[in-house]
């Protein structure tokens, strides 16, 4: 029974960090960037003095990072508990009670069989939510029951840096009201505004300095150089 509960809360565990990971991804953070500080904050480890700046400057960042923290903890403590009593020597009876191994397995077997099982469903687990494709399909739905749920707020421009004269660099998505969704670069006028496209991420792909003639579609991300009154003018949107 022990050994069921650390495997339920450790499947739980890492469901709470891709939750957690797909909020930091929709206040602004890079996915990357916002998988390591979810399982920072659920960990208690990780942290930098610059990364944690950028969760405590901003007040969704602080909420999310807050419950998985709570989680995070209670969730350990837990499955330090279930893990310990589940390798805990049994001194009632001499015998397991599996049908086809009571006959020659010994009850002080038992703790070492349920280590063994659990370090399996440990690498099992830790396979199955690494794997791209499974990750990418349990993150894609994710995040569609939070959005949908208006649970987090979305923020699609965030300011990277500002310079002097109101110029800098911000990352934004384009989502279907874009008005450059499914123009090429060159259509789309932006540079006429003052703006340059540095790169696109599109998927698992990073384009740096995108041609002319390169097609901008759903869902990419785009770092933009220029005035930041125009880039948000000019492409700040919002999810459906």
């Amino acid at each position: 029974m022990n050994t069921t509960l650390f495997i339920i809360f450790l499947i739980i565990s890492f469901i709470v960090v891709r939750i957690g990971a797909i909020a930091f991804q929709l206040t602004g953070l890079e996915w990357s960037l916002a998988k390591f500080q979810a399982l920072s904050c659920f960990s208690g480890t990780g942290f930098t003095t610059k990364e944690s700046e950028l969760i405590v400057s901003n007040p969704q960042r602080r909420r999310i990072a807050s419950v998985l923290i709570v989680f995070g903890n209670a969730g350990l403590v837990t499955m330090i508990a279930t893990l310990a009593n589940s390798i805990r020597p049994r001194t009632a009876g001499t015998k397991i009670s599996l049908p086809f191994l009571k006959d020659f397995m010994p009850a002080s077997w038992v703790p070492w069989i349920s280590l063994v099982i659990i370090a399996v469903f440990i690498f099992a687990i830790y396979k199955l939510f690494t794997n791209i494709r499974l990750s990418d399909g349990i993150t894609k739905i994710l995040r569609r029951v939070i959005l949908k749920r208006d649970i987090i707020k979305p923020v699609t421009f965030e300011e990277l840096l500002v310079s002097t004269g109101g110029y800098g660099v911000s990352r934004i998505t384009l989502f279907p009201d874009s008005p450059v969704l499914n123009k090429t670069l060159n259509d789309s006028k932006l540079q006429s505004h003052d703006i340059t496209i540095l790169t696109i991420t599109r998927g698992h792909e990073t384009i740096p300095n995108p041609s002319a003639d390169m097609t901008l579609m759903l869902n990419d991300e785009l770092i933009c150089f220029g005035r930041l009154e125009n880039i948000q003018s000019r492409l700040h949107t919002s999810p459906k």
